[in-house]
């Protein structure tokens, strides 16, 4: 169970601090990022940002950022021809593997055959 702020005024800080990590994370997302270089440019802490993420996303900054990679990353393979390590550095992963690992888990198919298959594997796989 989720623990939310007590104070409204708390609660309205953390999901400022949510959308505005947000939006450097939709931005940037295929640099390397890291949790406390997100919370300096929003001027908070590592452990704010993690509560924001936490109480406004319901979710942590690590999956947020993979969701917003994988989201790029399944639009390049079914809108290109790039390759699978190019599209893997496009949306920040420098190691191919880990890329194609994290794709399957969160696509349900490895990129070559999503993108073989137009993304429906990824839509068969969630529908099952």
């Amino acid at each position: 169970m989720l623990q939310t702020a007590k104070r409204p005024a708390t609660a309205e800080r953390r999901r400022a601090l949510f959308t505005e990590a947000t939006e450097i994370i939709d931005r940037a997302f295929a640099q390397k990022l890291a949790l406390d270089d997100v919370a300096r440019q929003v001027a908070t802490s590592r452990r704010q940002l993690q509560r924001a993420f936490a109480e406004a996303g319901e979710t942590s900054f690590r999956t947020y950022l993979q969701r917003v990679r994988m989201e790029h990353a399944a639009e390049l393979l079914r809108g290109s021809d790039q390759a699978v390590n190019a599209v893997a550095s496009a949306v920040g992963y420098r190691q191919p593997a880990q890329f194609a690992k994290a794709f399957r888990r969160h696509h349900g198919a490895p990129p070559s055959s999503f993108r073989a298959g137009g993304g429906e594997a990824s839509m068969q796989a969630l529908a099952a």
